[in-house]
């Protein structure tokens, strides 16, 4: 299973370009199962001390995990909800047959 982690949209105040919202999202891929998960971390306005125009995504990515995303945890539900896939507990359907 290969997960990735991408920054997709930052916010920011344009008086001072610091960044106040990450919206982020982590997907796993396991041949043809995927499974993503879509948030936001934020933070005060000057509280990431790198302005917009010069931050990477890999600094971004580190500012969400220490801001409270446990990266463990959501690649462990991640991998859950592709192990499910694989081997569902539950179906849904309808009644076979006519009243």
């Amino acid at each position: 299973m290969t997960t990735t982690w991408t920054i997709s949209q930052l916010d920011r105040k344009t008086a001072d370009g610091f960044v106040t919202t990450a919206h982020w999202q982590a997907t796993a891929v396991d041949g043809d199962y995927t499974a993503s998960i879509y948030s936001t971390s934020s933070w005060a306005s000057g509280t990431p001390t790198i302005p917009y125009a010069s931050v990477t995504m890999a600094e971004v990515l580190d500012w969400v995990w220490a801001n409270g995303v446990d990266k463990t945890a959501t690649e462990a539900a991640l991998a859950a909800n592709i192990a499910l896939q694989k081997a569902p507990v539950t179906a849904s359907g309808t009644p076979c047959g006519q009243a």
